[in-house]
């Protein structure tokens, strides 16, 4: 396993990142896996015994199930983790029981903390942006449970890049603690996270950590053949799950393949690779439901990519170019042209 820096922190985490929102029990997201307690401490091992020190979660969750059975699966490791849970969405019939308020904040990780059990949490999360709250009340907040010990790093998840940089500006001004984190959807049939996203984090040293970097499994090529669609899956048909260029994601599908047959791994394996070599990639938050899965994703960190096999998924995968990058890029071109720099 290989490790990197988590953003502007001093701590080192597994490029895999093992994923807990396949913990469902009997009660939870069954559309998404029918993991037990019995398996999920199996994977959760599996994953540790093979160098994973990041594992992920949140209190939404299958309503809280994947929290109290990673506490569970964790046990004695627990302090060999760097543990990650999120908060902000809707978890109640209340008013209040969503969002970034400080009541919630403050209720939220206690809530979290009491699942996991656990006394602390390593990296707090907030699972998405609250337009009615201002950044000002929500950072407070979290800044006042890393005093407290109950959490030792903060971060986001699916922010704009300039909230990210407004974010971080807001914590310097008041010597609060910053963002470390931004964990966003990145894959090769979706690299929109290139336009502003992943750039502003390189800016303010945050790390990008990445979620559904398989696209719900699309690009394991499992769901290539539409006659023969997996029964036992969430997504329905193409383009169910995650909005993307069906045609284009075709022709990168059947590129993976044919790469990943080149190297004899998986295509999982092929497109979990192209992401590491990724600029600003930090680590890829994977789910299994079983253990092949899990082992199959695990092997991506023990063989590499050639050049030309990054350069043509990179070719590929390229996103539209839209405003402003291709206007700087057209004056850059131009002035090269000239023989001047830009």
């Amino acid at each position: 396993m290989n490790y990197k820096k988590l953003g502007n922190s001093g701590i080192f985490v597994s490029e895999i990142c093992y994923g807990a929102m396949s913990f469902t029990g009997s009660k939870g997201w069954r559309h998404i896996s029918k993991t037990n307690q019995k398996e999920a401490d199996e994977l959760t091992a599996i994953a540790i015994d093979n160098g994973i020190n990041f594992i992920d979660t949140a209190d939404i969750y299958s309503e809280g199930a994947s929290e109290i059975m990673l506490g569970k699966a964790l046990g004695k490791k627990r302090k060999d983790i760097i543990l990650t849970t999120k908060f902000g969405f809707k978890v109640g019939d209340g008013v209040n029981d969503n969002g970034l308020s400080r009541k919630r904040v403050i209720e939220a990780c206690n809530e979290s903390l009491k699942r996991l059990n656990t006394d602390y949490i390593d990296l707090y999360l907030i699972h998405a942006a609250d337009f009615t709250t201002p950044l000002e009340e929500t950072l407070s907040a979290l800044n006042d449970l890393v005093r407290q010990g109950k959490v030792r790093y903060i971060g986001c998840s699916n922010f704009y890049g300039w909230q990210l940089v407004k974010a971080n500006s807001i914590a310097e001004k008041n010597g609060w603690a910053k963002l470390i984190v931004n964990q966003i959807y990145y894959s090769l049939l979706g690299r929109e996270a290139e336009y502003e996203m992943i750039p502003a984090a390189i800016e303010e040293n945050i790390a990008n950590t990445v979620w559904s970097p398989l696209h719900g499994g699309i690009l394991s090529g499992k769901y290539l053949d539409k006659k023969n669609w997996p029964k036992d899956t969430r997504i329905s048909e193409p383009g169910a799950h995650f909005p993307y260029d069906l045609e284009k994601g075709e022709v990168i599908i059947r590129t993976v393949i044919r790469i990943a047959k080149e190297n004899k791994v998986s295509p999982a394996q092929v497109s979990l690779k192209y992401l590491l070599m990724k600029k600003g990639v930090t680590s890829l938050v994977i789910g299994a439901k079983n253990k092949e899965q899990l082992l199959d994703n695990l092997n991506t960190v023990n063989w590499e990519l050639t050049k030309e096999q990054f350069d043509e998924l990179e070719n590929l995968s390229t996103p539209k170019n839209v405003y402003p990058h291709w206007y700087y890029e057209y004056f850059r071109k131009t002035e090269l042209e000239k023989g001047a720099h830009l």
